[in-house]
This record gives structure tokens, C-alpha cells and sequence, in this order.
């Protein structure tokens, strides 16, 4: 009789691993290292909703590129060999080019309200449509921030615009990056993130286009960074997609369990990544990091020299020029 109910229990129990391992997997991949603030409100999501589709789902979070770069996630969402990915706006060039609207010219040192002003209305609404249309990936609902970019050296302080020339900066991609970065006078050249202290080691960088946060989580003044110049050239959001192919088979309840999931982050994402990037800021001041503030006027000044090239961003971006009229009416219904 032992042996009888000894033999019942191991079965239950190698059913139960088998039903375990049976559980259709949700993979959720993102680029940045475990400290960094979009990496952790990612895993916050992804642990409740682990709890909440347990049994039903195997929800899996994976940081630090352990899957997949940011530059290589959206390729690998269509090709299904990833479930979910959170990269950011500037990675989406050779995918969907109509996202780089939001890196053009007429953003250069906007404030956060504006993005989200601009996101809310038609314009976020059609950059949505666009991905889930062409790219067959679901956007799961609003975007995360990680902050504004500033520019940040190594050894040359950035006291005026005439510093940045000829100085070789660092972009995590976008055309629209690129092309900033060359107008302003400087030399961009992209570099995954994980690759990038090794080049600031071996001084092949003058400079790096990035967030306060970022510089913190690595701790780049270590590898040399001790200058800033908050001159918020862009603001760096990331994009919550999943492949439709497998949103598609997700029974109607579960899709509401995520989207509402997602949505219940998102505020209290974007409020500590506000926090955070202050918090890093004074850290870095801390550090010996100097940071130069350029006056408002002079920002101003600068994204209309920036301006009489948006044109020219928008051909080589090759952005839908009717969405672009859209977004300069939009601009102008807000009063911005």
C-alpha cells in the first residue's frame, strides 16, 4: 500500500513539472544592466505579472542583453525568437522610421510635457498604428521615459556648441542621433551599450550622448566621464511591444491582464525615472562630475539652427512627410 501511494505521489508530482514545462512562455528581454531604472520598472511589471498568470503563462525577465542587444530585440520579436521587448525609440530606424519623429529637430530641448502632450493625441495614436501594422507587434500601452540625453566627455569640458566640434560622441543608434550630433559639429559613431566602457578605456570616444541615470548605473566617471552638458537634446522613451503572432493566441482575459499591468507601471515608471535621473545628477556633482547648463535662450537658438535642417533629417530618416505636417499642426494646437 507505501509503494502504491508512493508511486501516486511521484506521478502527481512529475505531472505537475510536466505541466509546468508545458506553459506557454512569455520572454521578456531587455538591454540595460539590472540597476538602470527601465530595467527595473520592466522586472516590476514582469514579476506581477508572473503572479497574476501563474499556472497559465511562464513568465521569464532577462536584463543585461542576456537575450538580446536592443539594436537586434525588434528583429528577433518578428522572427519570433522573443516574446516581448522594451526597446528604445532611436532603435527603430530600419523598422519603422516614422518613430524617429519624436529625435527630429523641432524636440531638441522640449520638456517632457511635450512629448507627452504630442504622444497622447494623433501623432501617438498613428506611430502605434504603424508598428502593430507593419512591424506585426503589439504596443502594449504608453511608453516608458528614461529622461532627457544630454552630452557628456571625457577630459574636454562643453562650456559652448563651438566645443562640440570635431569631437568624436558616442549614440546608442538612430539616424536621427547621427545627423544631430554632425550638425552640432560632432563626429557620432554608434556603440552598444554593453561594448562601451571598453571603448572609453581604450579612448576612442571624446563623448557620449546619454541620460544622467545611465552615466550613474555604470558608473562611467570610473572610466573617465567628468564633464556634462545638459542641453536635453532628445528624451530617450522605450516602447513596449509584443509579437502579435503570439498576443494574437493569448485568450482575451490574459490581454487584459497585461494591458492593465502595464498601465498600473507606468506612472510610477515615469515619476521614478524623474526622480532618478535628479537623484543620479547630484551623484555624479558628487562624483567631480562638472555640469554646464546652457541658458534657455541659447537652447532656444539652437534648435532653430537645428530646425533649418529638419528637412533634410526627415528625407534621410525617410519619416512620411504627411505625418510630419501633422505633427507641425499638432505643435501649433498646443500653443508649443
Amino acid at each position: 500500500m507505501k509503494t502504491f501511494m508512493a508511486f501516486i505521489l511521484l506521478t502527481m508530482i512529475a505531472v505537475t513539472q510536466v505541466g509546468a514545462q508545458m506553459l506557454p512562455k512569455m520572454r521578456i528581454s531587455v538591454e540595460n544592466a539590472p540597476s538602470h531604472v527601465q530595467t527595473k520598472a520592466v522586472q516590476g511589471f514582469a514579476e506581477e505579472l508572473q503572479q497574476q498568470l501563474a499556472g497559465r503563462i511562464a513568465v521569464e525577465f532577462y536584463s543585461n542583453a542576456q537575450l538580446f542587444r536592443d539594436n537586434d530585440v525588434i528583429q528577433a520579436l518578428m522572427h519570433g525568437k522573443v516574446e516581448m521587448a522594451v526597446p528604445g525609440t532611436w532603435q527603430f530606424d530600419r523598422f519603422d522610421p516614422n518613430v524617429g519623429i519624436f529625435l527630429l529637430p523641432i524636440f531638441y530641448g522640449r520638456s517632457a510635457q511635450t512629448y507627452y502632450a504630442i504622444l497622447a493625441g494623433k501623432i501617438g495614436d498613428a506611430i502605434n498604428g504603424k508598428i502593430e501594422e507593419r512591424l506585426h507587434l503589439k504596443v502594449v500601452g504608453r511608453w516608458l521615459d528614461l529622461g532627457h540625453a544630454h552630452l557628456f566627455s571625457i577630459g574636454k569640458p562643453i562650456v559652448r556648441y563651438e566645443d562640440i566640434r570635431d569631437m568624436r560622441i558616442r549614440v546608442a543608434g538612430g539616424i536621427a542621433n547621427e545627423l544631430r550630433i554632425q550638425a552640432l559639429g560632432g563626429i557620432p559613431t554608434s556603440i552598444a551599450w554593453p561594448d562601451l566602457p571598453a571603448y572609453l578605456q581604450q579612448g576612442t570616444v571624446d563623448g557620449i550622448l546619454t541620460s544622467y541615470e545611465t552615466i550613474r548605473s555604470a558608473k562611467l566617471w570610473e572610466y573617465g566621464v567628468n564633464y556634462g552638458f545638459e542641453d536635453r537634446e532628445y528624451f530617450p522613451q522605450y516602447i513596449p511591444l509584443i509579437r502579435l503572432s503570439f498576443w494574437n493566441k493569448l485568450p482575451g482575459d490574459i490581454q487584459e491582464i497585461v494591458l492593465t499591468t502595464w498601465d498600473k507601471h507606468v506612472d510610477p515608471a515615469r515619476e521614478k525615472a524623474a526622480a532618478m535621473q535628479t537623484q543620479a545628477k547630484a551623484i555624479l556633482l558628487e562624483q567631480g562630475v562638472k555640469i554646464i547648463v546652457p541658458d534657455e535662450d541659447a537652447i532656444e537658438q539652437q534648435r532653430y539652427a537645428l530646425l533649418s535642417r529638419q528637412d533634410e533629417f526627415v528625407a534621410r530618416m525617410n519619416i512620411d512627410p504627411e505625418l510630419v505636417k501633422q505633427l507641425l499642426e499638432a505643435f501649433r494646437e498646443e500653443g508649443l
